[in-house]
């Protein structure tokens, strides 16, 4: 993984003053999620008035917050919340919006703002829609604004949902803390009471059993790794040429490794019979595992576009059918059910130069994701997908210097992501306190400036 030495200059007493007289680009130090830390440090002042605001701010008393409904001139605030739950015309979003405007200047380093309202699509009413919007349009457009490694995003509430359903305080919990770091300018749709909360918030995958293919290296390792931080056991999956890689994987977390390529024909049967074997259950699948072969489309060829197709998208389809047909996947009614998670990107959203295989696979994902949401919900569990933007890689390691800077700073938080903000971020939504949330893809991208 390449270093970033211009955020490791940029936080130095001088490379502060030097960049702020400049005007350069000034990449704070994010608030990463450690287990022994708490959850925000500081203040966390809610505004609203309605009922949900209330049942909204006992979570956080439950967690034990400092909550807030007034803060001083000059108490710090680390995190905002914004109840918009209510609202029915663009002319009521004034006072609300006003009170968050007011304390940005009171956030601390790594301050959270987030955004909850209704679904704007289960409405047919104009007024109410376009206040709905209005807060999508505000939460994007505050999250350019956050400083110091600030982060804003929204929670999208189905119209019916009671703020007490489990996966409202899932999501809540995951923004807030730095889990999120690397998340913003981003909506949680939680359109079910689906979900459990944890009993141990360390540990909210304990006794689950996870897959996760792509599992020797790079992102797929830091998954594996922080699904077993969160109390899972795991499969790593990988190819038999990374079998050495992947063996030490497996180790580290104390889980088993299956050499399989996951585009052979038997490859969920292949993944049900290990998890068989050696765990007799199996509650979460991660499809990590990605190639790219890029290439101009005017000189692109069949084998780089098919191999593309077949390992990021077709072997997904096709284990997916094995996995739920399978009934060591699916659970009885009142059980939370399998969760499945999988990797798209950026580049499937706005598309990126030399790379039309790559992103049709991923858009493909995002696709095939919202479409299988149903057939997840049937069985009492998910599917969503994680969009990563630029992440610190071997991979990435390897671009020019030049393209790799510019690539680093074309997000709101002016720098790359880490492995581990998109393992944070599947690990949340591989977990039953998100159980509520289905056909989602959430972007791990810094609120990256094209497709965002």
């Amino acid at each position: 993984m390449a270093q970033d030495s211009y955020t490791e200059f940029a936080n130095t007493g001088f490379g502060k003053k030097l960049t702020s007289a400049l005007g350069l680009p000034q990449p704070a130090k994010l608030r990463r999620y450690r287990p022994e830390d708490p959850i925000i440090h500081g203040p966390v002042m809610v505004i609203g008035s309605t009922e949900a605001s209330d049942t909204l701010a006992r979570h956080l008393l439950g967690w034990g917050l400092d909550v807030r409904r007034h803060i001083g001139p000059k108490d710090r605030v680390a995190a905002v919340v914004a109840m918009f739950d209510s609202v029915a015309t663009p002319a009521q979003l004034s006072e609300t919006v006003l009170g968050v405007g007011g304390l940005l200047k009171q956030l601390k380093s790594s301050a959270r703002v987030i955004t909850v309202f209704r679904d704007p699509e289960h409405t047919e009413d104009p007024a109410v829609r376009a206040a709905r919007k209005g807060v999508e349009g505000l939460t994007r457009s505050l999250a350019h604004e956050m400083r110091a490694g600030g982060t804003a995003n929204g929670i999208v509430l189905h119209e019916e949902l009671d703020m007490a359903a489990p996966s409202v305080a899932g999501a809540l919990r995951f923004l807030l803390s730095g889990r999120s770091a690397f998340v913003s300018g981003q909506f949680i749709t939680v359109d079910s009471v689906n979900g459990t909360l944890p009993t141990d918030w360390a540990a909210p995958l304990a006794g689950q059993v996870a897959v996760v293919t792509g599992a020797a290296r790079g992102i797929g390792a830091a998954i594996a790794r922080t699904l077993h931080r969160d109390g899972a056991r795991v499969i790593a999956v990988d190819v038999p040429a990374a079998g050495e890689q992947l063996a030490r994987v497996a180790n580290e977390v104390s889980g088993t490794a299956l050499q399989l390529d996951i585009t052979r024909d038997d490859a969920g049967e292949r993944i049900l019979d290990h998890a068989e074997q050696y765990y007799g259950r199996l509650d979460i699948v991660v499809h990590n595992a990605g190639i790219t072969r890029d290439k101009l489309l005017a000189n692109m060829d069949s084998s780089r576009w098919d191999s593309v197709i077949a390992v990021n998208i077709e072997s997904q389809l096709r284990m997916n059918r094995a996995l739920l047909n399978s009934e060591l996947f699916n659970r009885p009614e009142g059980t939370v059910g399998p969760r499945v998670v999988s990797l798209a990107s950026t580049s499937g959203i706005a598309g990126n130069r030399g790379q039309s295989n790559y992103a049709a696979s991923k858009a493909g994902v995002m696709g095939m994701v919202s479409a299988s949401s149903a057939q997840l919900q049937a069985r009492h569990g998910t599917v969503n997908a994680v969009a990563p933007g630029f992440i610190e890689t071997e991979m990435t390691a390897k671009m020019p210097l030049a393209t790799r800077e510019v690539a680093r700073r074309l997000n709101s938080l002016n720098q790359g992501g880490r492995p581990e903000d998109v393992a944070e971020t599947i690990a949340y939504l591989a977990s039953p306190a998100a159980a509520g949330t289905s056909g989602l893809t959430l972007r791990v991208c810094g609120q990256n400036l094209v497709g965002a």
